[in-house]
């Protein structure tokens, strides 16, 4: 069985796996990071999503053998100790979730979202980009507005940190 080694949250990880492993199964059986949802299997839903090199994939159709070297950030790896990642605090703040299922990767794509397009998102753009994640309880009001203000607040901890 070969060996994948990746570097997960920040921690340098591996394991000996089948060459038919995907990402998810990776990250949820052998590092027990179960934030990653698996909920279609066909890279439909995006529960699965995660960030490899800063990029978000859907980990449900991406061979973990295929990010070896790789850096993975799950959504356990946002928060910095108790303080939530400001993405995390808005989905909170705005009541993004209901059931939970699909918010790690809502929350993974809005992160995306914010570094590939900016920090001040119309809700067209959001529902666009969100095309590839579902929700099937709160009919995305409260996840466009959770994700505004996320990346308003992530807007601020970037010039902060400048």
């Amino acid at each position: 069985m070969p060996k994948v080694s990746m570097t997960v949250n920040g921690k340098r990880v591996s394991a000996d796996v089948e060459g038919r492993t995907l990402l998810v199964q990776f990250l949820r059986e052998h590092q027990r990071l179960t934030g990653t949802h698996v909920g279609c299997d066909t890279s439909q839903c995006g529960a699965c999503v995660v960030h490899v090199d800063g990029k978000a994939i859907k980990a449900c159709t991406t061979l973990a053998l295929s990010c070896e070297g790789a850096n993975v950030t799950t959504i356990e790896g946002l928060a910095n100790g108790t303080e939530l990642h400001p993405m995390q605090a808005a989905f909170r703040t705005h009541h993004g979730l209901q059931c939970g299922f699909c918010t790690p990767g809502m929350i993974m794509a809005a992160i995306d979202m914010v570094n590939r397009l900016g920090y001040d998102l119309s809700e067209d753009t959001i529902r666009h980009e969100l095309e590839g994640n579902i929700c099937r309880c709160t009919g995305y009001h409260n996840i466009v507005k959770a994700i505004q203000a996320g990346a308003a607040a992530m807007g601020g901890m970037k010039v902060a940190a400048e």
